[in-house]
């Protein structure tokens, strides 16, 4: 099953990121921009992004560490890391790692943040759970995940149909984390907080070790 998705998301890379663009209604790329304020470091930090996918959002991440940080993308992808090398491959300080988010090949306490944006929902069966545990591990002490994804919506109608398209595409897993995600994620991590993202169809939730 791992291989059947990692060989779709290897070809899917080719047009990735046009129909991101054709079908995001975030022309402006403001709920990434909005992700990479909130990370909590500065000039020299660390910063881990997982499931990278075509290596978007690692550009402004290095922007925000500067040249003596160190930022780092992980997708297990190879298409999409390919897409990914091409945009970063003049920046020095940027590392792309072939890995599965379950089992990360770094060192205990590597990372001051660890963010996964739109991703996290997608990991099957008991890979987000492993996830979790992985991005405890890597993170330093007083470190950070970072995770955001679509909010569910206030509306009771448009609620419902949010959870019905969930339904639709076999993401039945999703809706359970979703009921339960404050609680899952206040188990691996001392505090939790959930931040609105503009234009308002996305959250942050800033999990702190």
């Amino acid at each position: 099953m791992r291989r059947g998705r990692r060989a779709y998301y290897d070809k899917f890379s080719r047009f990735y990121d046009r129909f991101v663009a054709l079908h995001s209604r975030d022309k402006q790329g403001l709920a990434r921009k909005f992700l990479v304020d909130q990370i909590p470091v500065q000039n020299a930090g660390s910063v881990l992004d997982l499931c990278t996918g075509t290596g978007t959002i690692l550009t402004h991440m290095q922007a925000k560490v500067g040249p003596d940080g160190q930022v780092v993308g992980v997708d297990f992808s190879h298409g999409m890391l390919k897409v990914a090398q091409n945009k970063t491959e003049s920046l020095a300080n940027i590392r792309l790692v072939e890995a599965d988010a379950g089992c990360l090949p770094f060192a205990n306490g590597a990372f001051d943040v660890v963010t996964c944006s739109h991703a996290f929902y997608e990991l099957k069966g008991d890979t987000q759970d492993q996830a979790l545990q992985e991005i405890v591990r890597v993170l330093k002490p007083r470190g950070s995940f970072l995770m955001m994804e679509h909010d569910v919506p206030a509306n009771p109608f448009v609620r419902a149909l949010f959870y019905l398209r969930l339904t639709f595409i076999g993401a039945g897993q999703v809706i359970t984390f979703l009921r339960r995600e404050q609680e899952v994620l206040e188990r691996h991590f001392a505090s939790v907080e959930k931040v609105v993202a503009p234009p308002g169809r996305s959250k942050v939730m800033i999990c702190r070790k």
